[in-house]
C-alpha cells in the first residue's frame, strides 16, 4: 500500500511541477522531456534487469551450494550463544530459536530467498509463545529490529548493479557497507536492549559485540593511516579475497558432505534466473516514476534546497545527491534500489554520490515493509515500539554510511 502511494505520488507531483513550469515560466519542453524519460527509463530498467540475469544465476547457484554444504549451520552454531541471550523469552530448545538463527545466517550470506521463509517461520513460532496475539512480543520486536538493520556480510546484489552500471571496481563498497550496516545493527540492538532491559553487560554479549567492534575499529584506524589510493586498493583486495574465500569454502564444505556440487549449483541457478526475470516489472515501474520525478525538476528542487541550507551552516554538500536513496529506504526496498540506480546513472557508478548511494542501500533494510510482512503474517496489529527501534537502526546506518563514504571515497 505504501509503495502504491509513493509510485502515484511521483507522477502526481511531477505533473503539478511541470504544469507550473509550463504556465508560469513558459517551459514548453518540460512535458516532451518527461514523456521521453518514460521510454528511456523503461528501456534502461529492462536492460539492467536483463544484465543481472547472468550474475544472479551464478551467485544463487553458488549460494545453493553453500546452503547444501552447511554454511548456514556453521554460522548458526557460532552465533547461538549470543542469540539465546537476546531472546530470553524463548525457552531453551524451542524451535523458534533455530529458525531465528537460520534466518540471520541466511541474511548475512545474502540468501534472501531462503531468509524470508525462515523469518516467517520464526515469527509464527514466536507467535505461539505470545500471550497477546494481536500485540508484538518482546522477542518479535527484537527479531524485527535486527531484520530492519539489515546486517549483510556479502552485499552481492548491490555489487551486481554496480557491474551493470560500469563501476571500475564493483566491490569497493564492500567494507563501507559492512561498517554502515554494523552501525545500524548495533544501534537497533542497543535501543531494544535498553527498552527490554536486557543485560548488555552479560559476558557472552560483551564478547560477541566486543570482537565485532574491535574488528571495525581496526578497519577504521587502518584506513586512516593510508592515502586514498592505498585505501581503495586494500579495500578491493580484501573484499575480493573474502568473496572468493567464501565461494571456495562453500564448494569444499559441500564436497566434504558429499553433496553433488554441480546439481546443487544448477538447482540454485534456475532460481536466480527466475528472480532476475521477476525483477523486470518492479524495476521498470520504479525507474519510470523516478525518471519522471527527476525530469520534472522536483528532485533537483529538493536536493538544491537541502544543499543551500547546509551551505549556510557550513556543512559539506556533496552527499546530498545520495539522500533520495536514504529517504526512500524505510518505505520501499524497490524504491530505494531505484533511487540508487538513478543516482549511479546520473552521477556515475564511481562518483562519490554513486558509491554513497550504494553504501546507503546496503546499510539497512526496509522497516515498514518488514513490519507489514512479518507482523501481518501472524495478525499482529499493535507493533508497540517496533517502528521506532527499526527507524533508529536505519537512521544510524544512513548516518554511518555518510561518514564511512567520506573516509573511503572522498
Amino acid at each position: 500500500m505504501v509503495l502504491n502511494y509513493i509510485w502515484i505520488g511521483f507522477f502526481v507531483i511531477a505533473f503539478v511541477v511541470a504544469a507550473i513550469k509550463l504556465i508560469f515560466f513558459g517551459d514548453t519542453e518540460i512535458f516532451p522531456n518527461m514523456v521521453s524519460s518514460i521510454f528511456d527509463m523503461s528501456k534502461s530498467g529492462f536492460e539492467i534487469s536483463l544484465g543481472l540475469t547472468g550474475v544472479l544465476t551464478l551467485w544463487t547457484g553458488l549460494m545453493r551450494v553453500g546452503e547444501k554444504g552447511g554454511m548456514t549451520n556453521v554460522i548458526a552454531k557460532a552465533f547461538g550463544p549470543f542469540f539465546r541471550r537476546l531472546f530470553p523469552e524463548i525457552p531453551a530448545g524451542h524451535p523458534a530459536m533455530g529458525s531465528i538463527i537460520m534466518n540471520f545466517s541466511a541474511n548475512m550470506l545474502g540468501l534472501d530467498n531462503a531468509a524470508t521463509p525462515l523469518g516467517l517461520k520464526a515469527m509464527n513460532q514466536m507467535q505461539e509463545l505470545n500471550p497477546n496475539k494481536d500485540t508484538a512480543s518482546n522477542a518479535q520486536i527484537m527479531f524485527l529490529t535486527l531484520n530492519a538493520s539489515g546486517l549483510t556480510i556479502l552485499p552481492m546484489t548491490i555489487m551486481v548493479y554496480r557491474i551493470q552500471l560500469g563501476a571500475s571496481d564493483p566491490s569497493d563498497i564492500f567494507i563501507p557497507i559492512l561498517l554502515a550496516t554494523s552501525a545500524s545493527t548495533f544501534a537497533g540492538l542497543l535501543a531494544v536492549c535498553i527498552k527490554q532491559k536486557i543485560k548488555l553487560f552479560d559476558p557472552i554479549i560483551l564478547l560477541y559485540v566486543g570482537l565485532f567492534l574491535a574488528l571495525e575499529v581496526a578497519i577504521v584506524l587502518g584506513v586512516r593511516t593510508m592515502d586514498k589510493e592505498t585505501v581503495s586498493q586494500v579495500s578491493s583486495i580484501t573484499a575480493n579475497a573474502i568473496i572468493f574465500t567464501v565461494i571456495i569454502s562453500f564448494i569444499v564444505m559441500a564436497m566434504i558432505k558429499k553433496v553433488n556440487v554441480y546439481e546443487a549449483f544448477v538447482d540454485g541457478a534456475k532460481e536466480g534466473f527466475t528472480t532476475a526475470i521477476k525483477i523486470i516489472p518492479y524495476l521498470v515501474a520504479m525507474l519510470v516514476a523516478i525518471g519522471v520525478f527527476r525530469t520534472s525538476g522536483t528532485l533537483t528542487l529538493i536536493t538544491d534546497g537541502l544543499a543551500a541550507l547546509l551551505e549556510q551552516i557550513g556543512v559539506a554538500t556533496d552527499f546530498i545527491p545520495s539522500l533520495p536513496t536514504a529517504f526512500m529506504k524505510p518505505l520501499s526496498g524497490s524504491g530505494a534500489r531505484g533511487m540508487m540506480i538513478d543516482c549511479m546513472q546520473t552521477y556515475g557508478a564511481d562518483s562519490f554520490a554513486g558509491r554513497l548511494s550504494c553504501t546507503m542501500q546496503g546499510a539497512a533494510d526496509t522497516t515498514f515493509y518488514i513490519i507489514a510482512l512479518y507482523f501481518g503474517s501472524v495478525g499482529i496489529k499493535n507493533s508497540r515500539y517496533a517502528i521506532t527501534t527499526g527507524l533508529i537502526a536505519e537512521a544510524a546506518g544512513i548516518i554511518a554510511a555518510i561518514f564511512v563514504a567520506y573516509l573511503f571515497f572522498s
